[in-house]
């Protein structure tokens, strides 16, 4: 078996959240209720599959040769999954709740390859 990560992307100015953020508190409190019992049946569904569950992620630091800034980019959360192939890992996630339900973009999945001569 292969092991694959998948990184959740999602937009803070995109039509998307534009949407979930102008719900009224009870229809937006339904959907996040459903949108969370569905990404636990997702969990139940695939758990065979997933290595390392992950999280949500938070604020961004950028370290470069000029220092430490800080920054925004469009991953929200993390998954690490175990597959055959890679088309077999990207299934995985074919109508997840993340974008489905929620108002993420989308979710890339790529393969965590050996690091050469370790």
């Amino acid at each position: 078996m292969k092991k694959f990560i998948a990184v959740f992307i999602g937009s803070q100015s995109g039509k998307k959240i534009k949407k979930w953020d102008a719900l009224d508190k009870k229809t937006r409190a339904a959907r996040e209720q459903a949108g969370m019992q569905a990404w636990h049946e997702w969990v139940q569904n695939h758990k065979k599959s997933i290595v390392e569950l992950g999280s949500p992620l938070g604020d961004t630091k950028q370290i470069d040769a000029s220092g430490i800034s800080k920054i925004t980019n469009l991953l929200c959360a993390y998954t690490v999954v175990q597959a055959k192939s890679h088309a077999e890992a990207a299934k995985l996630f074919k109508d997840h709740p993340h974008f489905t339900i929620f108002p993420g973009e989308s979710i890339e999945v790529m393969e965590c390859l050996s690091i050469p001569g370790m």
